[in-house]
C-alpha cells in the first residue's frame, strides 16, 4: 500500500488519543506494518466527535433552523412559531455523534488494519521512556509513541473561577439557560455565544482586547460584532479585568473593573472560553524526555519529533494550526517519520478557517493588514447586498473581500461574512492552492445564482481595478455580469 521503507521486525507503536490526528496516526503506522495500539482517555473520534465539531456543528444547525423558521411567513409559508424542546434536540445531538463514529470516523479501516484499540482507559502516562500505563492498570511497552492527546480548556487563577463552565458543559446542559455570560469571544466564544443566543438565551459577551475574534480581519470582527448585537448579543469589547466570580441566589456574578471602576455582570451561567492548553498534565513527560514549551504545548521539530527521539507529537497538543483537517496530516507525517526513521518535514499549506456563527464567517491566507505590512496589495470588497442570491434567500448581511499581490496578482487571503461563507471560503483557498491568480477566478463560470458568485464577481472586480491601473483602461471581465 506503500511505497516507504519498511520498518524493522516486531516494532510497536502506541498511538495516544483518538482523535482525528491519533486516528491517522494509528491507520498509518498499521499500514506501514507496525504493531499498533491506539489508547484514549474516552471514546474512539475523540474531542471532534464527541465533543467537538460533530455535536457543535448539529446544534448550530438547529439554531439556523430556528433563524430560518423566523422569515417563513416572509415569503408566504404559514406555520405556527418555532419552540423548542432541549432535551429532543440533545437527543439528535446524540444521533448524530453516533451516525459519525458508525460511518465516517474511520473504525472500519482501524479494524481491517489489526489497530488494537482500547477505548475509556482513563489518563495514560510513561512509567520510563518506553513503558506506558493507564489509569485502569494496562501496561504497554512501545518502541515508538505517537502523543495525540489534543487540548483542554485554559484554567484562570482567579477567585471563583470554578464557578464557569467549559465549552463542553455548555454543550452538555440539558436545558437552554435562561441568561448566560460569555467570556472570550474568540472562535470558541463566539459560537457558544451565537448558538445559545439562537436557541433563546440571553447572552452577553465579554472580550478583554479591543475587538471580537482577534485573529480575523479586522473587517471580519467588526461586521461579526455588529451582526451579533443586531441580533440580541451584549458585546463587550475592551472590558477591562476579571477580578473574580463569586455564586449568587439565580446564579454566578463576575465581578471586573476597568479605569479604576468596579463593574459587575450576573447571569444564571458563565461560559469561560479564554483559550486552550496542551493535554498532557497527566501525562509524566519527562519520564520520557518529552520537554513542552514556554506556553504547555509539546515541543516538536519539523517532523513532528519531540525532544525524546522515539516520541512523536501531532494536533492540539503542540500549539499548532489547532484544526481538524491540519491535525489529521499531522497524524499521518508523524507516525510515518516515526515508523520509518525518515524527517520529512510538515508543508506549509492553505489553510481555511470558518466558524457556523450567526452570521457566518471564514477566511483564508493572509488579512489585510497582515498582507500590508509584506506585499503591495489591493483589497477588494463586495457586500452581500449587491449580489443576487443572498438577495433572494434574504440574507443580505456581510461581504466578501479579497487580497491580493498586486505585482504578481496572486490572492493572498480571502475574508467572508455572511450566509454559506465557510462554503465560499473553501473555493477560494481551492484557487490558492492550485495556485491559480485573481485574473483565472474571475475567469470561472460560477452557477448562477449561487453564493459561490459572490467570490466570482470580487475576483472580477479586483482584474478590473488592476488592469485599469496597468493600461489606464480595462473591460469588466465576463465573470462580474451576473452574481
Amino acid at each position: 500500500m506503500s511505497a516507504d521503507p519498511m520498518p524493522p521486525k516486531e516494532m510497536d507503536v502506541v498511538v495516544i488519543g483518538a482523535g482525528p490526528a491519533g486516528v491517522l496516526a494509528a491507520l498509518r503506522a498499521a499500514d506501514l506494518g507496525a504493531r499498533t495500539t491506539l489508547v484514549t482517555r474516552g471514546a474512539f473520534g475523540g474531542m471532534a466527535a464527541n465533543d467537538g465539531p460533530v455535536p457543535v456543528r448539529t446544534l448550530a444547525h438547529a439554531a439556523r433552523l430556528v433563524r430560518e423558521a423566523r422569515q417563513l411567513e416572509r415569503y408566504g409559508v404559514l406555520a405556527g412559531a418555532a419552540s423548542l424542546d432541549y432535551p429532543r434536540l440533545l437527543a439528535r445531538v446524540a444521533e448524530v455523534v453516533e451516525d459519525v463514529n458508525r460511518h465516517s470516523a474511520l473504525r472500519p479501516q482501524i479494524d481491517a488494519l489489526g489497530v488494537t484499540v482500547r477505548e475509556h482507559v482513563g489518563d495514560v502516562r510513561f512509567i520510563d521512556a518506553h513503558t506506558l500505563e493507564t489509569a485502569d492498570g494496562l501496561r504497554l511497552r512501545a518502541d515508538r509513541v505517537v502523543i495525540c492527546t489534543g487540548g483542554v480548556s485554559r484554567r484562570l487563577d482567579l477567585p471563583g473561577f470554578d464557578l464557569t463552565c467549559t465549552h463542553s458543559d455548555a454543550w452538555s446542559l440539558s436545558a437552554a439557560p435562561g441568561s448566560m455570560l460569555v467570556v472570550g469571544a474568540g472562535a470558541t466564544g463566539a459560537q457558544v455565544a451565537s448558538v445559545f443566543n439562537a436557541l433563546g438565551t440571553k447572552v452577553q459577551l465579554f472580550q478583554a482586547g479591543e475587538r471580537i475574534l482577534p485573529t480575523e480581519d479586522e473587517a471580519v470582527s467588526a461586521a461579526v460584532a455588529a451582526g451579533f448585537r443586531a441580533s440580541g448579543v451584549v458585546v463587550h469589547e475592551g472590558f477591562g479585568a476579571i477580578d473574580s466570580f463569586e455564586r449568587t441566589a439565580s446564579g454566578v456574578r463576575m465581578n471586573y473593573s476597568k479605569d479604576g471602576q468596579s463593574r459587575a455582570a450576573e447571569a444564571e451561567l458563565v461560559v469561560a472560553a479564554v483559550g486552550w492548553s496542551a493535554d498532557t498534565g497527566a501525562m509524566n513527560l519527562a519520564a520520557a524526555g518529552v520537554e513542552t514549551t514556554a506556553r504547555g504545548f509539546i515541543q516538536v521539530d519539523e517532523a513532528l519529533r519531540t525532544t525524546a527521539p522515539h516520541v512523536f507529537a501531532a494536533g492540539d497538543v503542540t500549539g499548532r494550526l489547532m484544526l481538524v483537517p491540519q491535525a489529521m496530516r499531522a497524524g499521518l507525517l508523524a507516525a510515518a517519520n516515526a515508523v520509518t526513521g525518515a524527517a520529512s518535514p510538515a508543508a506549509d499549506q492553505v489553510a481555511p478557517v470558518g466558524s457556523f456563527t450567526q452570521p457566518e464567517y471564514a477566511q483564508v491566507g493572509l488579512t489585510e493588514a497582515a498582507a500590508r505590512a509584506r506585499h503591495e496589495v489591493l483589497a477588494v470588497s463586495v457586500d452581500f447586498a449587491a449580489a443576487t442570491r443572498p438577495i433572494i434567500d434574504g440574507r443580505t448581511e456581510g461581504f466578501c473581500k479579497l487580497v491580493i499581490d498586486r505585482p504578481t496578482r496572486r490572492i493572498l487571503g480571502c475574508h467572508v461574512v455572511g450566509e454559506r461563507a465557510v462554503d465560499i471560503v473553501q473555493l477560494a483557498a481551492v484557487a490558492m492552492a492550485a495556485g491559480l491568480g485573481v485574473d483565472g477566478l474571475a475567469q470561472v463560470p460560477f452557477s448562477f445564482p449561487t453564493y459561490a458568485g459572490v467570490l466570482g464577481r470580487v475576483a472580477a472586480s479586483a482584474t478590473y481595478q488592476l488592469n485599469r491601473t496597468a493600461t489606464g483602461d480595462a473591460e469588466l471581465p465576463p465573470a462580474a455580469a451576473f452574481t
